[in-house]
């Protein structure tokens, strides 16, 4: 497992492709819900004082992430849908119940699973193998390719994320049309039209 500084760094690396599908807003939204579960399987550190549980254990699968991700996501639906759609925070003013949960689903579950992805390079090295797929495949996986301590991925990950993110963040974002879409169409397409109109003349 990398370090707190290498796990933020690969959740803002998961989070890129929100560029693509969100506009500004929306992708830094969804870059800040998976910042929050980027240390979520860690949770066990914590519990393992209190409950049966072990480092890199039952925290450490993709049904944990999805499980605590999905009702964090439905809270989430529950009590920012009214808060997003006050007092033009965002674009639209339509955005429903169904969209924050999937948006903030999806960018919790992105955020647990970086934290994954992150310790499979380098479990074994001060800790024990994850077994992510549990409990349909049980046997650990190891890829093993970077140290805990090295500065060079730690600050790496984190540098090179917040860099990407930067360099998205320069250029116009071109979102992808799907039914998840933060932002009003209308203004969209009227802003393109305009665009188009200044470009002729």
């Amino acid at each position: 497992m990398v370090d707190v500084t290498g796990h933020l760094g690969m959740a803002l690396l998961f989070a890129t492709p929100a560029w693509i599908v969100w506009d500004r807003r929306g992708a830094l939204g969804f870059t800040a819900f998976a910042l929050l579960t980027a240390m979520l399987p860690d949770v066990d550190l914590f519990l393992q004082h209190v409950l049966p549980v072990t480092h890199h254990g039952v925290t450490h699968t993709l049904v944990f992430v999805i499980v605590i991700s999905v009702l964090a996501g439905a809270i989430a639906a529950r009590w920012l849908t009214d808060w997003l759609n006050a007092n033009g925070r965002i674009r639209s003013t339509t955005i429903t119940n169904e969209t924050v949960f999937v948006f903030a689903t999806a960018g919790l579950t992105v955020g647990g699973v970086s934290h994954l992805f992150a310790d499979l390079l380098s479990a074994p090295d001060i800790a024990a193998p994850l077994s992510p797929f549990w409990p349909f495949y049980s046997e650990p996986v190891i890829i093993d390719v970077i140290y805990y301590d090295s500065p060079f991925w730690n600050f790496g990950l984190i540098t090179v994320g917040v860099l990407l993110h930067l360099a998205l963040a320069r250029y116009e974002s071109y979102p992808l049309d799907t039914r998840y879409r933060i932002g009003d169409r209308e203004d969209d397409e009227g802003l393109s039209r305009g665009v188009a109109t200044d470009e002729r003349s």
